[in-house]
């Protein structure tokens, strides 16, 4: 007899960031496959909220699966207490980086990157404290673990001491991009004009590295363009919060049509990290044509392949000659953003969703 599929929708109550759009995007993408017939029937389980407006948006969203509220805490105390009870005698999928100890080998647990152990700088001590001994006791217990890239099955596996077999790559999808109409208002609402600003979307958080910009903020502003930065922090989780040093329209958290339009008007994405499990806003940056100056040596250059540039973060040089070389260059900006979508077009959600459906099937 097939077990139950149980999704820990804890992510439904959080904000949005990359974790969180991974999860609703591979939420929506199941609802999808059961629709076709490609998934089985899934309940989502919830913390109980009072505010049941909440639970009513979510249903509507997700018009396929089944929501249950279930226990009477939220946050992590439910997810290790109240969570495995309600998902006893199923499989349990959780989508964002933690699962409950107690679910034992009967669940999924998405790790996206081993970041709280490779970049503990960006993190508060009490979140990377917890995120390591959770994911450790995961690791023991013989919960199945996925990831989005090579780049982070190569640091899991170090880090938890994990057999490489064990440890599923299933990717990102980067179409959410292009579900809604970019926003024509955008640009005039921020003081921007077409192809005159480069394009940062970032938290500002130490590895994030939005400071190295510094000396192509001055070559921009030598050209009369400006560097235009897209998000926000939480400062729960992350420590190392800083303003980037140099002058910059600050644009704060935006829409998705805000953000579609962006991308399809800024000159390039410029995207300095040292270190990303995967990088979803470069891959959002393909899928809307806008050429992408990115930071070596981390995930991002596995995902996005010859479709970006790619610079050295300790050559500060290498940033700015890249990025006079895409605004002088004829033609290279129009190539990159033919190779670019090209790229994009296979980052499918519903791709994703079925390789994970694929996982859970193997669950015993």
């Amino acid at each position: 007899m097939t077990p139950p599929i149980f999704l820990n929708a804890r992510f439904l109550s959080q904000s949005v960031s990359g974790v969180q759009r991974f999860s609703l995007e591979i939420t929506a993408a199941i609802d999808r496959l059961i629709a076709a017939g490609e998934w089985p029937q899934t309940v989502a389980l919830t913390p109980r909220t009072a505010d049941r407006g909440t639970s009513r948006r979510d249903e509507a969203l997700y018009p396929r699966l089944e929501f249950r509220e279930v226990g009477r805490t939220h946050g992590h105390l439910w997810e290790q207490t109240e969570l495995p009870i309600a998902a006893r005698g199923g499989v349990l999928i959780n989508l964002g980086n933690t699962g409950p100890i107690f679910a034992g080998r009967r669940q999924i647990v998405v790790i996206h990157d081993a970041g709280v152990f490779d970049t503990p700088e960006s993190y508060s001590f009490r979140f990377r404290s917890w995120y390591k001994t959770l994911q450790h006791c995961l690791a023991r217990t013989g919960a199945t673990v996925a990831t989005v890239s090579e780049f982070s099955r190569g640091r899991i596996v170090e880090r938890l001491g994990l057999d490489p077999e064990s440890v599923v790559v299933m990717s990102e999808g980067a179409d959410h991009v292009l579900r809604c109409p970019a926003d024509p208002g955008t640009l005039s609402r921020h003081g921007l004009q077409p192809r005159r600003f480069a394009l940062v979307v970032s938290n500002r958080v130490a590895h994030k590295n939005i400071a190295v910009l510094h000396e192509a903020a001055a070559a921009l502003e030598r050209r009369g363009m400006v560097i235009a930065i897209a998000g926000t922090s939480n400062t729960e989780v992350y420590q190392g919060v800083r303003g980037p040093g140099f002058a910059e329209r600050r644009l704060g958290r935006v829409t998705d049509a805000e953000l579609r339009a962006l991308y399809e008007n800024a000159a390039c994405l410029l995207f300095p990290s040292r270190y990303e499990g995967f990088g979803l806003p470069p891959v959002e940056a393909l899928a809307c044509g806008c050429p992408v100056l990115a930071a070596s040596g981390n995930a991002v250059e596995e995902i996005c392949g010859d479709s970006a540039l790619y610079f050295a973060n300790d050559r500060k040089q290498t940033i700015i000659d890249l990025l006079e070389r895409l605004l002088d260059e004829p033609g290279l900006a129009d190539r990159l953003s033919l190779r670019g979508r090209a790229r994009a077009a296979d980052l499918s959600w519903d791709k994703s969703a079925r390789l994970l459906g694929e996982v859970v099937r193997g669950v015993r």
